[in-house]
């Protein structure tokens, strides 16, 4: 614990170092400081006995230094670009050395300048790679003394010598504590000065008692006035509140060990001690907090799923652990300040590890069921559909603590305090931050709830995915401090992510990042607002038909997005030179894999200039009908008259045959077959069906309709009625009204629609009736038996 929040304050103080470095980078480079710095550098890796915290505040300083150099070189020199581009402008010299004496000088004078402005930067290349390097070393030295540290094996606390010498030595500071406080009350100056701040420390204590004893109760009252007040967001204001039990408790301690070491009579030892009190009652208020809010009765603010029984049994595991927590505290602290000796540490230490181990290992056995309880008639799988992702977590979080919980003790008992505490007291802290976050993840949706007024719908809302990772990508940091990460490994990473990554001679940076996704995205929404203009505001003012309007408003979005790509890669100043030869080795693989995609992205650029088929067209392709309702890069999409959906690739408009009875016109034609009886008056008939034809408000009468007769069928005599329609979509509604038509009228003129006769000739037709045929003999009557 202690541990964590030095790592804390260390990464402030670099923090505040690198920053003010990054803010000086404009001034000049001063190279005889860095000499300097990388001199002592230098002698303090060579020399084996130099302290850790004094590696570490060395490697703050190159820090610093490397910042400062990177930030130089990468800023470059806008003079080195143009004098290149001149000295490229006279070509290379040629062969034969015979080179006119002007462009000689002028090539000479042109390198002797490129060379004085490259000078500065290589001299910063050069020593940023010697402070990177030096920054290595330092590392490594430090990675290889933690490494010893946690490998090294003391005396085991189970010897039975270390016992007696221990327990003394516990109740050492105590002792010493009052001895001074009693030297210190028998000293009359210091006794009539207590006399004299009596009032300030009766006051303090007053204070003191009532934020420790009366404040949580205050806050309680006040919490059940804000619920009765508030109809929405009550999640939001219990937490709040929670975090004001936390801090004012807290804060009246506080001011008790103030009132304490007001009076003047603790001694130095005394009021050393005394002041790691309020942080081990802060530790114990925090994990009872968490505790209190994850394992909560109420399942409103439960964060994970458990019985009731087994919410009870974690925060009191919790709580019991908390108190551990405290107490280790003030272990590291004395052994730190060196009042507890060797055996000591180990024999207290086995017990406060031997303790963390049992309670981490029965938490782990309460996490290992969370989720909702098994049903008995239930399949073993349906437990595990049900499953969410933060139960799945707590159940393998639950695992690994169960494991922990018994290597832990195992290994400080045998001698390896070291990595031991480096298991136990990791996991609890990464079990607590597991917790913070379940609890942010609720407040979230708390929040939600009170701006909106609306319950957030986990299921069908991606705020909590997002949420959940915004708080997940925070929390890395931390979980890397808690398991044993330097402050400084931190910044090496965020300064290698500063410095970016290397493809070739071309270096991409996150700002170069983040400028190309801005432009790109400024470029996109500008493309999508020209689109919105151009589809609502002037092409429908202009003669062109939809199809014509759907192409130039397509066109224009990708030409749109593919110069927004463009000109963000020239704004960042990616140099895809470099990258020509890897994207061409991936081109080739690109294009076997991808080529069915690319065909139909051609197809599809294809369709929309040449524009045989248009939105709204009525198509017949691959033996499909339908109206074409959108024409995409990849696929055409096509309604059918059944109201489904067909995705036709548009490699398949373009090289098969189609059929568009709509490109141009709606114009038609319809044909309707009719057969009439035999002995029928053709000529009749063929009057009859053209004034059919001729009377129908659909048909054309230019070309005018034609009664063809076909022929002598079987069965009848076949005509058939051919007409050209205004609107061909309407097909189907016309050949069924002129059919109606053609029965009414041939009924009134009696007309006969013959159906198909079949005579049936039976060849034994006897065997219908049972007869038998005359040829056939009667049948002998069978003889009785005799039996």
């Amino acid at each position: 614990m202690t541990r964590l929040f030095t790592a804390l304050r260390a990464a402030i103080l670099s923090f505040l170092i690198v920053a003010s470095a990054v803010w000086a980078q404009s001034a000049s480079m001063n190279y005889d400081a860095w000499e300097e710095v990388a001199s002592r550098v230098e002698q303090a890796i060579d020399a084996a006995e130099t302290s850790t915290d004094d590696l570490e505040r060395l490697r703050t300083e190159l820090s610093s230094f490397r910042d400062q150099l990177f930030a130089l070189h990468d800023a470059g020199d806008p003079r080195l670009t143009t004098l290149q581009s001149q000295l490229a402008a006279l070509g290379a010299p040629p062969e034969s050395g015979e080179e006119p004496e002007e462009i000689v000088q002028r090539r000479a004078d042109l390198q002797r300048q490129i060379n004085e402005v490259q000078a500065p930067l290589l001299r910063a290349e050069e020593a940023y790679s010697r402070a990177d390097g030096l920054i290595t070393a330092i590392d490594e030295i430090i990675r290889a003394r933690e490494t010893e540290r946690l490998l090294r094996r003391d005396e085991g606390p189970l010897n039975p010598r270390l016992w007696a010498p221990a327990i003394a030595n516990l109740f050492d500071p105590i002792e010493e504590i009052t001895a001074e406080v009693t030297t210190n009350w028998n000293n009359e100056d210091l006794r009539k000065s207590a006399q004299d701040q009596l009032p300030v420390i009766l006051l303090l204590i007053a204070v003191a008692l009532l934020l420790l004893f009366r404040a949580p109760k205050l806050i309680d009252r006040l919490g059940v006035w804000l619920r009765s007040k508030t109809q929405r967001g009550t999640g939001v204001w219990s937490s709040l509140l929670s975090l004001l039990r936390l801090t004012l408790p807290t804060v009246g301690l506080l001011l008790f060990v103030l009132a304490l070491t007001t009076s003047g009579l603790l001694g130095t030892r005394g009021t050393q001690i005394i002041f790691v009190l309020p942080f081990m009652l802060f530790v114990v208020l925090v994990a009872r907090w968490l505790a209190a809010e994850t394992f909560s009765s109420d399942d409103s603010i439960n964060t994970i799923a458990l019985s009731q029984q087994r919410r009870t049994e974690a925060r009191y595991y919790v709580n019991s652990l908390s108190w551990l927590l405290a107490l280790n505290a003030l272990f590291t602290y004395m052994l730190e300040t060196g009042e507890w000796t060797s055996e000591t540490r180990a024999v207290v230490g086995f017990v406060i590890h031997l303790l963390c181990g049992l309670i981490l290992f029965r938490l782990g056995q309460i996490l290992r069921r969370t989720g909702p309880q098994p049903d008995p008639e239930a399949e073993p799988s349906d437990e595990t559909q049900q499953l969410t992702f933060p139960s799945r977590l707590a159940r393998l979080a639950g695992q690994g603590t169960m494991l922990v919980g018994v290597f832990g003790p195992i290994l400080s008992a045998i001698g390896y305090f070291n990595i031991a505490e480096g298991l136990i007291f990791p996991t609890i802290l990464t079990l607590g931050l597991f917790a913070l976050l379940l609890i942010l993840q609720r407040l979230t949706r708390d929040l939600y709830h009170l701006i909106t007024g609306h319950e957030l719908d986990e299921k069908q809302s991606l705020l909590p995915v997002l949420s959940g990772s915004v708080l997940t990508l925070v929390a890395l940091p931390v979980l890397a401090l808690i398991s044993g990460a330097r402050v400084a490994d931190l910044t090496e990473l965020w300064s290698r992510f500063q410095a970016g990554y290397s493809f070739g001679e071309t270096r991409i940076s996150p700002t170069d990042f983040l400028t190309f996704a801005l432009v790109f995205v400024i470029g996109y929404i500008l493309t999508r607002l020209l689109q919105s203009g151009l589809r609502g505001s002037v092409l429908p003012k202009t003669r062109l038909d939809k199809g014509g309007q759907t192409a130039i408003v397509s066109g224009t979005g990708y030409l749109g997005i593919f110069l927004s790509a463009i000109i963000a890669i020239t704004a960042a100043g990616i140099d895809l030179t470099a990258l020509a030869f890897v994207a061409g080795a991936l081109s080739v693989g690109i294009g076997f894999g991808l080529q069915n995609i690319v065909q139909n992205f051609v197809s599809g650029i294809i369709l929309l200039i040449e524009r045989p088929i248009s939105e709204g067209d009525w198509i017949e392709v691959n033996g499909q009908h339908g109206t074409v309702r959108d024409i995409s890069v990849r696929s055409t999409r096509i309604e059918t008259f059944d109201r489904t959906e067909v995705i036709v690739p548009n490699a398949d408009l373009v090289s098969t045959s189609v059929t568009n009875y709509t490109r141009g016109n709606t114009l038609g034609r319809l044909v309707v077959d009719v057969g009439v009886a035999y002995g029928t008056d053709t000529r009749k008939v063929e009057e009859v069906l053209y004034k059919i034809a001729r009377n129908h408000e659909m048909v054309l009468m230019n070309p005018e309709p034609f009664v063809h007769f076909k022929g002598f069928g079987a069965d009848s005599l076949d005509f058939d009625v051919r007409m050209i329609l205004y609107d061909v979509t309407q097909i189907n509604v016309v050949r069924t009204e002129i059919n109606h038509q053609i029965a009414e009228v041939f009924k009134r003129e009696g007309i006969e629609i013959p159906f198909a006769q079949r005579d049936i000739w039976l060849r034994n037709p006897e065997s219908l009736t049972g007869a038998r045929p005359a040829s056939t003999p009667p049948a002998e009557p069978e003889e009785p038996s005799s039996d």
